[in-house]
């Protein structure tokens, strides 16, 4: 891993436009090439990743602000705002542990550097990138037209990892 500054790189898009596809196969493309990365998620809605009943959904249940959950194979800290802001992508990147590279996911309107996934099924089909300077690219499963920035078929995952690294400088000395 570099001491280098945090490499930052989007996967933004509408609902339905392949995002969570598109950054589970950039995840497995890039780990498999060495890299060791980390990928952070936005929801806009409620989730637990607690389940009913379980001693660390009691413990938070009973008002415990933050619960770690630890086993041989993974552990797991959750935060409860309990009415508070919800924190901002930056102060969410300096929680990660150092790692070649974050993916993140949504994010729509922070700005850093990202990929609009376009899918004909997706629950809009205007385009992000008229209007946000930091998308530097489109994964598309259809023809795309008129743009003035790189497009790729978002099947095209070799390709797309490879836009990734030379885009974030993410090169193996």
């Amino acid at each position: 891993m570099d001491d280098v500054t945090q490499r930052v790189f989007g996967i933004t898009g509408w609902k339905n436009s392949g995002k969570t596809t598109l950054t589970e196969r950039l995840v497995a493309t890039l780990t498999a090439r060495g890299w060791h990365v980390s990928t952070v998620k936005h929801a806009h809605h409620a989730f637990d990743i607690d389940k009913e009943g379980t001693d660390s959904f009691r413990h938070r249940q009973a008002g415990a602000g933050e619960v770690a959950i630890v086993s041989g194979k993974r552990w797991a800290l959750m935060h409860e705002l309990r009415g508070s802001d919800e924190p901002g992508l930056p102060e969410i990147l300096t929680r990660l542990s150092p790692c070649d590279i974050v993916l993140v996911e949504g994010y729509k309107r922070e700005g850093h550097l990202k990929i609009e996934a376009r899918r004909r099924e997706a629950r809009s089909n205007e385009p992000l990138s008229a209007s946000d300077p930091n998308i530097v690219a489109i994964a598309a499963d259809h023809p795309v037209h008129r743009e003035t920035i790189p497009v790729f078929d978002l099947d095209d995952i070799e390709a797309i990892a490879d836009f990734v690294e030379k885009t974030t400088n993410l090169r193996k000395t």
